[in-house]
């Protein structure tokens, strides 16, 4: 069986990951309260009689029974019950443009309690679910379709048993990603965003890798990278993670990250690892 529990802030994404969850055939309840999660789980490992894949949304809009989240969860694990935890946040600013915009009204908002305070109450509320997920996504930056896509990868990278390995490049200018498991700054490597002709590259071009090949430092860079994640990796398999980000950050997320992160992938998924690429500022 496969249990996935969709959380997070409201207005990050959370019922487009359970649509996206839904189109891959799981068996999804929106807004379950948290006390009955667990007769959910146990009726879910009955041969027959239930579906073998399923997904829950549990969020602040049942906030009277989160109370009993934890117990819930600890019961779970007690009772050998598979799950995995997709938490969705976002910026504040974020958030609140996004509230503004669909004028749609904030779960834990009333006439004495703003939006930006429902906002921090509903995080406080969530700890519990935001404290060791299988995934964290970030959705500041993130388009609709990406988030579906990026949910789909994890449940099928889930139900084969496996981790699934993300490489991100980002720019620095634009903020660090709050979703990744590890960040990696290369901005003191050659930065081909001085030569005219390769500003407009990116570092999936050859002229881009060409140039950045030429300095001793971009190997040791990559060569270092490598033999970190090499040596660390088995460590987190062994705890059943099933998903890892590993973002690589430059200045404008352009050039080196992009070239680091597509030479590691390669030299992983030759490994025979599940890995995915994400270029976010790319994208």
């Amino acid at each position: 069986m496969s249990l996935i529990i969709v959380s997070g802030l409201s207005g990050s994404g959370k019922t487009i990951a359970l649509q996206a969850l839904e189109d891959l055939g799981f068996y999804c309840i929106d807004n379950l309260p948290a006390s009955l999660l667990l007769p959910f789980a146990e009726q879910l490992r009955v041969p027959g009689q239930s579906p073998r894949q399923a997904a829950v949304g549990i969020d602040a809009r049942n906030s009277a029974f989160l109370d009993a989240l934890p117990d819930s969860l600890a019961r779970l694990k007690a009772l050998d019950i598979p799950y995995r935890i997709v938490f969705l946040e976002a910026e504040e600013a974020v958030l609140v443009q996004r509230f503004k915009e669909t004028r749609r009204k904030h779960p834990l908002t009333d006439p004495n309690t703003p939006l930006l305070e429902g906002i921090r109450r509903e995080h406080k509320l969530l700890e519990p679910l935001a404290f060791d997920p299988a995934i964290r996504i970030d959705t500041t930056n993130t388009t609709p379709h990406e988030l579906r896509s990026r949910v789909q990868d994890f449940a099928h990278g889930d139900s084969a048993g496996r981790m699934t390995l993300l490489f991100e490049s980002f720019g620095f200018k634009k903020g660090t990603p709050i979703d990744a498991d590890y960040v990696f700054d290369v901005r003191c490597l050659p930065n081909p965003h001085w030569q005219p002709e390769l500003r407009p590259r990116t570092g999936r071009d050859p002229q881009v890798a060409a140039f950045l090949e030429q300095y001793p430092q971009v190997e040791r860079m990559f060569a270092d990278l490598r033999e970190f994640l090499d040596h660390w990796l088995p460590s987190f398999e062994s705890e059943r993670r099933s998903y890892m980000t590993v973002a690589i950050g430059c200045t404008g997320g352009q050039h080196r990250s992009v070239y680091l992160v597509e030479r590691l992938a390669a030299h992983f998924a030759g490994r025979g690892l599940r890995t995915q690429i994400r270029h976010r500022e790319l994208a």
